[in-house]
């Protein structure tokens, strides 16, 4: 299930940010309340923001109960210091501790009568579930609960927007600003840093063997190298895609990155494979895995995600 999860997130972002790429700029939703910042920082109810999927959504009071159905949108939650407010998360929650004690509401289906029964005053969806969940989401609202679709971020800018729209709602928009500029100066930290190392090429394994899918163009990992000075072997084709070994093994990277936890000794395994023995990480030493959810999750973590990505690569840049 977790494979699942992982894999069926990672094709969802990929798809999300190749429409993204096509759409035009000019949609007056966003200009108006999507993610626009209030001057005074202490928010005003009842408050009416837009949502992902274009629904006016009124929230009467500060939230004080409130759902999270994705795990990117509980992480900003609790970033923003709503500990106490949150009281339903999904099955899928990992991060921080203090969320998996939550009450769970469900998985890949959610438990709507699970969320009516918590009586929140705010849940917030996700873009990702938008179109699977709709029909549980219309049942939310007929019940009376406010619920916000988060949007389904697709680069680091998008993530900042979600962020700040979620403090905005929250009547914690000073909290969100400081956790933006926080993850930029994370940014800009790491990018100074990887500045003037030689380059070094990188392969992004997402799934194991037999079926072996990477990142290729298009992709919020291609973003996480971009920003990483890093040259990614797959960047000739888009988004997250099906690789044969052979096909690996041609490609020879300088550093072979996995961003998966659901197989034991991974590391040790990917080294054993038929025929990679040769390859230039192998020899070197430079098999690393890194976290899948830090560098897949477009929450607070993300920057961290960029800094493990590029430790990895140029380990000499950070000692």
């Amino acid at each position: 299930m977790k494979k699942l999860w992982q894999l069926g997130f990672m094709l969802v972002m990929a798809f999300t940010l190749l429409v993204g790429c096509g759409q035009s700029d000019s949609k007056k939703p966003e200009a108006e309340n999507k993610t626009t910042q209030s001057e005074n920082k202490t928010a005003t109810y009842p408050m009416t923001v837009t949502d992902d999927t274009d629904n006016k959504v009124e929230f009467k009071q500060e939230p004080t109960k409130i759902v999270s159905l994705m795990p990117s949108n509980t992480e900003i939650l609790f970033a923003l210091g709503l500990d106490d407010h949150v009281i339903g998360v999904t099955d899928n929650d990992t991060y921080p501790e203090a969320a998996t004690k939550k009450d769970k509401v469900g998985g890949m289906e959610l438990n709507i009568e699970k969320i009516i029964s918590l009586k929140p005053d705010a849940v917030f969806a996700h873009g990702m579930i938008a179109e699977s969940a709709k029909s549980g989401i219309q049942q939310l609202r007929d019940a009376g609960i406010p619920v916000f679709v988060v949007k389904n971020a697709s680069n680091f800018e998008e993530t900042y927007d979600s962020i700040k729209t979620i403090g905005k709602i929250t009547n914690r928009s000073a909290k969100a600003d400081q956790i933006v500029e926080d993850m930029k100066a994370k940014v800009k930290d790491v990018q100074a840093k990887v500045a003037d190392v030689k380059k070094r090429n990188v392969f992004v394994e997402n799934s194991d063997e037999p079926e072996i899918y990477t990142a290729g163009k298009d992709t919020f990992m291609q973003e996480i190298l971009n920003l990483a000075n890093v040259k990614n072997v797959a960047d000739d084709q888009s988004g997250w895609f099906k690789i044969d070994p052979e096909e690996i093994i041609k490609r020879d990277p300088d550093v072979y990155l996995i961003t998966y936890n659901y197989v034991p000794n991974i590391v040790e395994k990917v080294k054993k494979r038929q025929g990679f023995k040769d390859l230039k990480a192998i020899k070197n030493d430079r098999v690393v895995q890194v976290d899948p959810d830090k560098t897949s999750r477009p929450g607070p973590r993300l920057a961290e995600g960029l800094e493990e990505v590029a430790k990895a690569v140029y380990p000499e840049a950070f000692k």
